[in-house]
């Protein structure tokens, strides 16, 4: 058995089954699973039954029956071979009319200022309501279901949408640049992180940024940072984050890690609502503070203001 005869007759889910993993939304001809090499909350590699492939929304990267099986029991092309020959050669391809049909499920539907509710109180939980502006509110269709949330608009003109319930790209993935003649680069994994560092740091003269909507497109950005005399990275604290700072460095060795700012939260929106959270709580402690105060003393405090 060759990949060619794997890929082409060998059931995906069947596959997927075999190590235990199984959709949590699930329709006739796709459904989403939860990413195979990494923990998430909002599930992200959608498995097209009719293709007889998976899509990671999360790196953008796509897998075949063979290549599923190498990234789930990390092993060479013969070991996945080997491993997929226990199964029977029962699959049988859908006709091309039924392919066409499924690749053009996903569809975006409108595109408009945020000012949905429930979009506002995501962004307002992530502390990043100051920052709507940036952001689209987009409605979508997958699979005769729409959806909305809120869109981040990349290179090629797809859009990273999350909301309290997704966490996909639409359309082509790519990076994000946002370029305001600066000599400095900063380089963020995602918008949430972008727009948090807008907060955190106010910038008189703003740095060129580089978000990278997912780790696995530091490839695409290989060609930017030879036009800079400086590069910032604002990575996550974990496994990818530190393999795609030591890319960029063998890239830009100059470049600045910045990661120990924000360290031990895993990433820069992280960060930023701890601090938000400890200023609450700094509030309250002076209101309790001042409500347990003797009378004398708030009188005296009064005068002196």
């Amino acid at each position: 058995m060759n990949c060619k005869q794997a890929n082409e007759n060998i059931s995906i889910k069947e596959v997927m089954e075999s190590f235990s993993l199984f959709p949590s939304k699930e329709h006739p001809k796709t459904a989403y699973y939860y990413a195979i090499n990494r923990q998430e909350r909002t599930p992200s590699l959608l498995v097209n039954y009719v293709k007889n492939i998976a899509f990671d929304f999360g790196t953008g990267k796509q897998y075949d029956v063979v290549s599923i099986v190498q990234e789930l029991k990390q092993c060479t092309v013969s070991d996945a071979l080997e491993y997929l020959s226990r199964f029977d050669f029962s699959y049988k391809k859908p006709s091309v009319t039924e392919a066409i049909t499924a690749e053009n499920t996903n569809q975006i539907l409108e595109v408009k200022e945020v000012i949905h509710p429930a979009l506002l109180d995501y962004l307002k939980s992530r502390k990043l309501e100051s920052q709507k502006s940036e952001l689209s509110e987009v409605y979508y269709r997958i699979n005769d279901k729409r959806y909305f949330g809120l869109g981040f608009k990349n290179d090629s003109g797809g859009y990273e949408i999350r909301s309290r319930f997704s966490k996909i790209c639409l359309g082509k993935k790519d990076i994000t640049t946002i370029k305001n003649n600066s000599e400095n680069l900063k380089v963020f994994e995602g918008f949430t992180d972008y727009l948090s560092n807008k907060i955190l740091e106010p910038e008189k003269t703003p740095s060129d940024n580089l978000i990278l909507n997912s780790v696995a497109m530091v490839h695409k950005a290989s060609g930017l940072f030879g036009n800079y005399k400086s590069v910032e990275m604002y990575l996550d604290n974990d496994r990818a984050g530190e393999q795609c700072r030591d890319s960029i460095l063998k890239i830009f060795p100059e470049a600045d890690d910045r990661s120990n700012e924000y360290f031990p939260h895993q990433d820069l929106n992280d960060f930023l609502i701890s601090q938000e959270e400890k200023t609450l709580e700094n509030k309250l402690e002076k209101n309790q503070t001042a409500i347990h105060e003797p009378e004398g003393n708030r009188n005296i405090y009064r005068r002196k203001r």
